[in-house]
């Protein structure tokens, strides 16, 4: 471990000094992509010099613990119950922060909910859904782009789709992707019975066209006008995009904006993504012997996670994680959510490692 966090170290100075370097400060793409680099490896060289340091006054301790005088060993007993256990959370944490980062991990996404199965009250909690993630971008001071939205007769929405920019954002979200059950007495129930309903959600990371590798012969496009009802614009021009990718017979299209431009790019996100997707799976069924990760495909089948609220409860089935602090989830508080599925996605990387 100690010779890979050296040569990160060495990296992480040989990457300082070519930000200063005129050329490189001349040239922005080159830039970015040097500094980005810089800027990812800084935690981890951080951590390090902090257990270099911890782990060289464990060493000068347990030398004091040779010398005669009872004082001295008194005090490097006491600096060892200190150090020890910062050291071992230092060295756990460092072998977090070696799992090598998924690259989608960095990207800004396009953010989709639908209302699902339960009619207006699917609606209002997709409204619901789509205030609690708002509230929880503001806190990370990410910044958002309205597509395409439908209102629910009621309330809500019966679709609604935004695009979301900041740091991390795919690396946050992947885990939202799924279905999402909402258990509670709706406002439209006269009875008082609780209703089960529901709302999918689909996180797709943003590509850059130039990462999209896919060959313009093997692409069939073609342009319709997009249709709505229920207060959703009808366009009276050909917006929207459909792609047909030929090798694959794979299809993906969006009405999701008013702009034709917008729609190709959106439409050739999806495209890129179901490929990768349908790549991922063969690559999966040739591997059978290979786990499927506790935090699921992601696909909008899966049931993720139930929202009750007569328990003000919260249960995530991929990690049979319950909190008892809905109200508090609600109001866009789902770092502890987050966090423990990235927990589960690590410790199964590191697995994997060791395999």
């Amino acid at each position: 471990m100690t010779d890979k966090l050296e040569a990160i170290q060495d990296r992480y100075h040989y990457l300082e000094e070519r930000l200063s370097d005129p050329e490189v400060l001349a040239d922005m793409k080159v830039f970015a992509k040097t500094n980005k680099e810089y800027k990812d490896l800084t935690e981890i060289v951080e951590t390090y010099k902090k257990y270099k340091l911890i782990t060289s006054n464990i060493l000068s301790a347990r030398e004091m613990l040779k010398d005669a005088d009872p004082e001295m060993k008194e005090m490097a007993a006491l600096e060892l119950d200190d150090l020890i256990p910062q050291s071992e959370e230092l060295e756990e944490k460092i072998n977090e922060l070696l799992i090598p980062k998924d690259p989608e991990d960095s990207k800004d996404v396009i953010l989709e909910i639908r209302s699902g199965t339960g009619g207006d009250e699917a609606s209002i909690f997709a409204g619901d859904l789509y205030r609690m993630y708002t509230k929880y971008f503001e806190t990370k001071g990410w910044k958002t782009e309205l597509l395409d939205e439908n209102p629910g007769t009621v309330g809500g929405y019966n679709k609604i789709v935004l695009e979301v920019y900041g740091e991390d954002v795919f690396g946050k979200l992947k885990f939202e992707s799924g279905a999402h059950r909402v258990q509670r007495v709706p406002k439209t129930e006269s009875q008082g019975r609780v209703h089960t309903s529901a709302a999918t959600v689909a996180i797709m990371p943003k590509f850059e066209e130039e990462e999209i590798d896919i060959r313009k012969d093997d692409l069939r496009t073609d342009t319709f006008r997009a249709q709505g009802a229920g207060g959703q614009h009808v366009n009276k021009t050909e917006s929207g995009v459909r792609f047909t990718h030929i090798p694959t017979g794979i299809v993906a299209e969006s009405t999701d904006s008013r702009s034709q431009h917008k729609n190709r790019e959106i439409a050739l996100q999806r495209l890129y993504v179901k490929i990768q997707e349908s790549v991922r799976e063969k690559a999966y069924q040739e591997q059978k012997s290979q786990r499927k990760s506790l935090v699921g495909t992601g696909d909008r089948s899966d049931k993720i996670r139930t929202y009750n609220y007569p328990q003000n409860r919260v249960t995530d089935h991929r990690i049979n994680l319950t909190l008892y602090n809905l109200d508090v989830i609600m109001e866009g508080d789902l770092d502890e959510i987050i966090t423990s599925l990235q927990r589960v996605e690590n410790a199964e990387k590191m697995k994997g490692d060791t395999v």
